[in-house]
């Protein structure tokens, strides 16, 4: 290993060389079932040869312009992602922070537009929204802000999935321009709000001019069963972040909006110079369309459903397990103890899981995975966690 890497993280003792579908190998030739695709990212698995040609040829034609000029593929991307959300306009950048961070800033300064000198945003306890200043600040996570104070202003915190303490909120904050939320908690362990939390929030944003900014970094591009998780609800946000899984691994993130956030920013109030370059923005375009052929919503939500009913059927009445919740291929087993020691057990049987919350296995396995792969997957976490607990 080098000494030359800042310490951010703390990697695995494992080196994967080549990937196929939902499969990776290390070095030494082991095989890997990957249950986390690279933090949701690879939602179509790896080496995928569709997009592997196109990543070739775009390559080979023209990788970067920069935003002086019109890209094409850009163009046709954010059509593409207007027409799956119902949405207007669509900024790129590298990532989903980068997305986070666009939409703070619409925020700011639609706020000013109101006359509000000090415009305030409505974010959820144990969120995570990113790294980046305003994006770390909106999060709701004490241990990943902790030293990088001050921190950016103008947060107000709640509960997630509890709507009364945002209605206690908006009747004594008059300077709240927004709520800002994932649909789906992903690295607070998978947690999912009851049944119509989206709608009146949705209703009550309405209600009090709020924006409804959904952060849908980890949630979206097809992971739950919808192209979008706030889709279940049918309602549509004014501000949606999107990243991830949009290019499969190459770096991308967006920010999308409708009505007045769609128009809020101008020429030279931001901008990105790698966001949307012919190359990502071209492997994003056919990200979508394999995701649409390949009817991966549909998938998605088949293979969780396959999934969470394994693991009720072993794991349901197991002591040692607290809750199993998700949605379509996010998926979230709380044990009543630690379990970070999982991940070295499940790589020894050849699954690649996460540890979030120290005690919340998290699997986001590629949507291309078939019901073998469900089945092996579920049996291995099955029995680890029975042996474990």
């Amino acid at each position: 290993m080098s000494n030359h890497l800042m310490c951010t993280y703390a990697p695995l003792p494992v080196a994967f060389v080549r990937g196929e579908g939902a499969w990776l190998w290390d070095e030494n030739g082991k095989r890997y079932l990957d249950a986390i695709s690279g933090l949701g990212v690879c939602a179509l698995g790896h080496a995928h040869p569709a997009l592997a040609r196109v990543i070739s040829e775009q390559a080979s034609t023209l990788i970067h312009t920069g935003n002086l000029f019109r890209i094409p593929w850009q163009e046709t991307l954010a059509d593409r992602l207007a027409a799956i959300t119902g949405m207007e306009r669509v900024f790129f950048g590298n990532s989903g922070a980068e997305a986070i961070e666009c939409a703070l800033k619409i925020t700011r300064l639609m706020g000013h537009q109101k006359g509000i000198d000090n415009p305030g945003v409505v974010v959820m306890d144990h969120s995570f929204h990113g790294r980046t200043m305003a994006a770390l600040s909106a999060t709701g996570n004490r241990k990943v802000q902790a030293g990088f104070e001050p921190l950016v202003s103008g947060f107000v915190r709640a509960p997630f999935n509890d709507f009364e303490a945002i209605e206690t909120i908006a009747q004594r904050n008059h300077d709240i321009t927004a709520v800002l939320l994932e649909p789906i908690q992903g690295e607070a362990g998978i947690r999912v709000p009851e049944p119509g939390f989206l709608a009146k929030l949705r209703a009550l944003c309405n209600e009090q001019g709020w924006l409804l900014i959904v952060d849908e970094i980890q949630s979206g591009l097809c992971r739950t069963g919808r192209w979008y998780a706030h889709q279940h609800e049918e309602i549509r946000p004014d501000i949606l972040t999107t990243a991830k899984a949009l290019a499969n691994g190459l770096p991308i993130g967006a920010c999308v909006a409708r009505g007045p956030a769609a128009d809020a920013l101008s020429p030279g109030s931001h901008g990105s110079t790698f966001g949307g370059n012919p190359l990502v923005s071209r492997a994003a375009c056919t990200v979508l369309d394999i995701m649409e052929a390949d009817q991966l919503p549909e998938r998605a939500a088949a293979a969780g459903d396959r999934m969470m009913t394994a693991f009720h059927q072993r794991l349901g009445s197991h002591g040692g397990v607290r809750d199993i919740r998700g949605k379509g291929l996010m998926i979230g087993i709380e044990l009543e103890v630690e379990a970070n020691a999982l991940k070295n057990r499940a790589m020894e049987r050849g699954v690649l899981l996460n540890i979030t919350q120290n005690r919340v296995i998290r699997l986001l396995p590629p949507l291309i995975i078939d019901d073998e792969q469900v089945d092996e997957i579920s049996d291995v976490v099955c029995t680890l966690v029975e042996e474990f607990g």
